[in-house]
């Protein structure tokens, strides 16, 4: 279970941190009146509807509904949960956390696992910029044209060919074996060895730092300098607590923005493409690391993207890989597409070589999936012969079959029809007769957002729009009783407007109390303070609460009515007091419709006493 950070370093780190601060580090902003308005990072947009209210330190769009405080906006933006977004916010502004027990972050779990890797990656960055041992692979790099900033932002570095260097190091910072092989640093020997039980698993190799998606640094790759070495091209971390290849993209880090800004990534097959990439500019590409490309990948970049460009080696193994690729992310509901580069070329090469016009050109020409697909099909099978086109147009078809979208399916079948010569309506027949295995969906529930009663939503919409009017928030005091609210982030946005009215504290300060891990209470506080009310020319926001009330107490004795009029149904001779009282229903709800006739109403019905404040959502 994660820890519980105190109130206090939740305030603290609130004022610390300004959300528009925060914001416009992860995208454009631009001064609107009194708030930043940019383009919405959460849904694809031409017109700017995100907006960011600095006084009220939140954030809203009005295209998607996204919204909250500077927690939720971490929270959605970086795909993390709630700790985890405090924790990032806490490093940015150097804020020491404290816990429900009043202990300060804990530096044992995770924490030192992150010192040490990040400590080892500087090691090995300045051996390789220092050391006499790596003047081989200095010129590897130099051979690869891979610029001095480049080696400095990727931190790219090389392990000596020692044995022990790693332990030696281990042992002057003051770190045990043990821990540097809980990092993935060393390997226990399998021979009996007293004096010396463990060995370095990086040797004479180019490092790259691997990092997870808040940029630290989680393992490394190391690469051979020497074409005739004959151990395994490369060495990757094994899987430690904080090292899972299957969740990590290699340059997520450095591209997630700029994947967000222009809602595509770029999927190479190794991390010197993505370098390759980078160094050139185009700044979102990223692959997978050192492992098949997984249903795991493909939601990672769900998060940011809608559409993928597949770039892969050309050769035989690198197209069969792009459309196995393709398919993953056909799976997950993004568009994918493939560029194919002349024979012999993979990205790093054919940017050197040809330049990254050429390069980029080949990203705008990318087929789609299916295009591509039937092309390589093609060459393994006669398309002419009857017995080819049906073998193409099964493997095609088993694609098609994976995406989710109804419109994409469409769409990729329209593809195949036109390139095969097949009618649409075969296909079709076709594609009904696969049945693919159900793909496991437990690795990441899709977000759900719950709907919330629109009269519940509009009431506390002119509530915390209206705090300096005591009267209308006396209505609510005196006319409704909060039992009746049928929603309870609803319920307690209500509660938290009395009590701003009460106690004189912002709306916002008081919301900012009642954090919880959904961040469903902070999307919708934001939603309601920003969002348009119905209200314009002599109808004012007392009005407005004045029909609401109206309106729920209405909902509240249609209710009870249905429920007595099911049980006269049911019984085949109701009681008088049965007719009496849905009789009484009935004279109630005309009552009901109009302020001044309902006023004797409403106070028989409803609760004297304010509540003493928010209840929690």
């Amino acid at each position: 279970m994660s820890p519980i950070v105190s109130k206090r370093s939740l305030e603290d780190l609130r004022h610390k941190c300004d959300i528009a601060e925060v914001i416009g580090a992860a995208m454009t902003l631009k001064r609107a009146g009194t708030s930043l308005k940019g383009l919405c990072p959460f849904h694809k947009e031409k017109t700017p509807s995100f907006s960011v209210n600095p006084q009220r330190q939140i954030f809203h769009c009005f295209g998607c509904g996204a919204g909250g405080d500077v927690f939720k906006f971490l929270m959605d933006f970086e795909g993390v949960d709630f700790v985890t977004a405090v924790r990032m916010l806490a490093d940015r502004c150097g804020a020491k956390l404290e816990y429900e027990d009043g202990e300060p972050s804990p530096t044992g779990g995770r924490d030192h696992l992150f010192r040490i890797l990040s400590e080892v990656a500087d090691s090995f960055h300045r051996c390789l910029i220092e050391k006499s041992n790596a003047v081989e692979a200095r010129t590897y790099l130099k051979e690869r044209d891979l610029a001095s900033e480049t080696t400095e932002a990727f931190l790219i570095g090389f392990a000596p060919d020692k044995w022990d260097s790693m332990l030696t190091w281990g042992r002057h910072k003051g770190y045990s074996p043990e821990q540097l092989e809980e990092a993935g640093l060393v390997i226990r020997s399998d021979k009996p060895n007293p004096r010396n039980p463990f060995y370095d698993r990086f040797r004479n190799r180019l490092m790259f730092p691997i990092h997870d998606e808040q940029a630290r640094i989680v393992g490394f790759s190391g690469r051979v300098l020497s074409a005739s070495d004959t151990s395994a091209k490369y060495v990757n971390s094994p899987e430690t607590p904080v090292f899972h290849k299957s969740r990590l993209l290699y340059g997520l880090d450095k591209a997630r923005r700029h994947i967000v800004q222009e809602r595509r990534a770029t999927l190479c097959e190794g991390q010197i493409d993505v370098i390759r990439c980078h160094q050139a500019g185009l700044t979102h590409a990223v692959c997978a690391q050192g492992t098949a490309f997984t249903e795991q990948h493909a939601r990672i970049l769900k998060r940011y993207a809608d559409s993928v460009v597949i770039v892969f080696d050309s050769d035989k193994a690198g197209r069969d890989a792009a459309i196995r690729a393709a398919a993953v992310l056909i799976d997950v509901g993004l568009v994918a597409k493939i560029a194919e580069l002349p024979n012999g070329e993979d990205p790093d090469s054919f940017i050197r070589t040809q330049g990254i016009e050429a390069f980029q050109a080949a990203l705008d020409n990318s087929r789609s999936t299916v295009d591509f697909q039937i092309n390589v099909l093609s060459e393994e099978h006669d398309p002419r012969s009857e017995i080819g086109i049906m073998r193409i147009t099964r493997e095609v078809l088993m694609t098609i079959a994976r995406t989710p979208n109804a419109v994409q399916q469409a769409k990729l079948i329209q593809q195949c029809a036109q390139r095969l010569n097949v009618p649409i309506e075969a296909l079709q027949t076709e594609l009904r007769r696969i049945r693919l295995p159900a793909p496991r969906r437990e690795m990441e529930q899709p977000e759900t957002r719950p709907d919330h009663p629109a009269a519940e939503l509009e009431l506390a919409r002119h509530l915390c729009q209206c705090l300096d009017n005591p009267e209308t928030v006396d209505l609510v005091r005196q006319y409704l009783p909060l039992s009746m609210l049928q929603d309870t982030v609803c319920r307690v946005l209500v509660e938290i407007a009395i009590e701003a009215r009460d106690s004189g504290r912002p709306f916002h300060d008081i919301v900012a109390d009642h954090n919880e891990p959904s961040g469903e209470l902070s999307r919708l506080a934001a939603a309601v303070q920003e969002g348009p009310t119905k209200t314009g020319g002599e109808y004012t926001h007392h009005d407005a609460v004045r029909d609401l009330i109206l309106f729920i107490h209405r909902r509240e004795l249609k209710r009870e009515r249905l429920e007595l009029d099911e049980r006269m149904r049911g019984d085949s001779n109701p009681d008088d007091e049965l007719r009496v009282r849905s009789a009484q229903l009935r004279r109630d709800l005309k009552t009901l419709q109009q302020w001044d006739t309902a006023l004797p109403l409403l106070k028989m019905h409803s609760e004297p006493a304010a509540p003493s404040g928010p209840s929690g959502a």
